[in-house]
């Protein structure tokens, strides 16, 4: 397996401001670089193994994203291209390269925008307790993984690391955010989210929910972090989709599955995984970039 890992980035010379599950995001001057590396995060905890690639599987998801939506909004990329990076960042072109963005600095929205199409995961087992999601009622006898009859807006907190996103009400997002930018950002969240679920169904993929961030730059919102990625969202294979249960995913999904399996604890430390789950992780990311974009790494 011709591949590349990067568990941590440490660029001497540029400010890191934060170090993330994912991202390294280092400022410089009134933009970001936001470096993916290759670990991995499941259930809030970030594992002792990271998965190659991964980084630049979702840069490249992500890049596609941006291309495609930037008709709907404007969202923070500035390049991906180490050659347009600042001098500073110059000498380390190779580790940049193709796991990298250049971004505009924006406050990020303390609220994560989140769309579901169909009921899995926390909204499933809301469902099951109390026959919503984050208080929109839906209707009696759904299966898990069904599909919703329209997509719905169920917003989460922003946890600190190593804490639990909390789902929240769309009125409890009002109080965080007030009621113009929460009504527009579900108003855009909904859009975006029904724009690339129908671009995904040509590909054969369904995205059965999604995470959205939106940020404030010059007082105009504009998408920013990462769009419609397996990190993100939890993709489908279309070709075996079948209601009633779990779905095969393209997503972490299937680590998640492991790790409840082997009973691994959502607490730190997280156990170690075994080389046939991380190749087959990063088998599942590669094919949802090959399929969305038509191109490999």
């Amino acid at each position: 397996m011709n591949s590349d890992v990067l568990k941590e980035s440490d660029f001497e010379g540029i400010n890191l401001v934060k170090r993330g599950k994912v991202r390294d995001i280092y400022e410089i001057g009134d933009q970001l670089l936001i470096v993916a590396s290759d670990r991995m995060s499941a259930f809030d905890v970030v594992l002792a193994d990271p998965i190659p690639d991964k980084g630049k599987i979702l840069t490249s998801i992500s890049l596609f994203w941006f291309k495609e939506l930037e008709h709907m909004m404007e969202n923070h990329l500035i390049s991906s291209d180490p050659a347009e990076y600042p001098e500073n960042c110059k000498k380390y072109t190779e580790e940049l390269k193709g796991r990298s963005m250049l971004v505009k600095k924006a406050r990020p929205l303390p609220v994560e925008c989140i769309v579901r199409g169909y009921l899995s995961g926390s909204g499933w087992k809301d469902y099951l307790s109390n026959g919503s999601v984050c208080g929109i009622s839906l209707p009696e006898g759904l299966k898990e993984s069904q599909k919703l009859p329209e997509p719905i807006f169920t917003p989460s907190t922003k946890a600190e690391d190593g804490m639990h996103d909390e789902n929240i009400t769309f009125e409890e997002a009002v109080k965080l955010m007030g009621k113009e930018t929460s009504e527009k950002v579900q108003q855009l969240s909904l859009r975006i989210y029904e724009f690339g679920r129908a671009l995904a169904a040509e590909k054969g993929i369904i995205v059965a929910d999604t995470k959205f961030e939106f940020g404030i730059k010059d007082d105009r919102l504009i998408l920013i972090d990462e769009v419609l990625t397996p990190d993100s969202s939890r993709f489908w294979p279309m070709d075996s989709y079948s209601p009633g249960g779990p779905q095969k995913s393209f997503d972490k999904q299937f680590l998640r599955d492991y790790l409840l399996e082997i009973k691994g604890s959502k607490q730190p430390p997280p156990p170690k995984l075994p080389p046939e789950i991380i190749e087959n992780t990063r088998a599942k990311y590669l094919e949802a970039l090959e399929r969305l974009t038509g191109h490999g790494l």
